[in-house]
């Protein structure tokens, strides 16, 4: 099982606002910043439900090739909410919300690029007729 796991990004403040944003249409927030004053590295934001984050976004360079990340979503409705959100926080259509039968019959996806590239996703496996 995945403990948490993030992205290196290249503007900090953009991309914590990015995320702040589009997460919260997944009932993700941000819970907790350390500053590389505290760390000794870098900026580090994490993100996720109370109480404990699972998504870091970390200053730095920005991982190449960008990565992808997708967040599991109990609803249709979310993954459109999470689209919508992210795109009004700026992010780029790289999906549209649909169902992507290549994977499995009910896997309901939406896909946007954050301001560093790195596919972001939010997905629904329920069948929405059970």
């Amino acid at each position: 099982m995945i403990d948490h796991t993030g992205v290196v990004v290249s503007d900090f403040e953009k991309s914590k606002k990015f995320y702040r944003s589009s997460l919260s249409a997944i009932a993700y927030e941000l819970i907790m910043e350390i500053p590389a004053a505290v760390n000794g590295k870098t900026n580090v934001a994490g993100f996720g439900e109370l109480p404990k984050p699972d998504f870091w976004v970390i200053e730095g360079t920005p991982n190449k090739p960008p990565v992808h990340v997708a967040f599991r979503v109990g609803s249709r409705a979310i993954v459109d909410a999470f689209y919508k959100a992210a795109l009004d926080a700026g992010g780029k259509d790289n999906g549209t919300p649909g169902v992507r039968a290549h994977y499995h019959p009910h896997y309901y996806g939406a896909y946007v690029l954050d301001p560093d590239g790195h596919n972001i996703e939010a997905v629904c496996h329920e069948n929405p007729n059970a």
